[in-house]
């Protein structure tokens, strides 16, 4: 089994975040998608940031997130800014 810190853009930081919300492989975070992994992650740590979003989405695209097409980023932009 492969970490999820192996995936891009995910780090040891957010790699133990996900951990702590139930998440503990690259399946069960595509299963899951970033908007819901993001809103766990949220729940035990208020300070994360659009960009962990953004980060996982490009994560379970097997992409850095720099490359998100510009739709997906604009969608989860307001995402984000919906449950600020």
């Amino acid at each position: 089994m492969s970490k999820l810190s192996d995936l891009p853009n995910i780090g040891p930081v957010v790699e133990r975040q996900l951990h702590d919300v139930g998440i503990d492989t690259e399946e069960q975070l595509r299963a899951i998608g970033a908007k819901e992994a993001w809103l766990r992650i949220k729940a035990i740590d208020p300070s994360a940031c659009p960009n962990r979003l953004y980060g996982m989405e490009g994560a379970i695209r097997g992409i850095k997130k720099t490359m998100l097409p510009s739709d997906v980023l604009s969608d989860l932009k307001n995402f984000a800014r919906e449950k600020k």
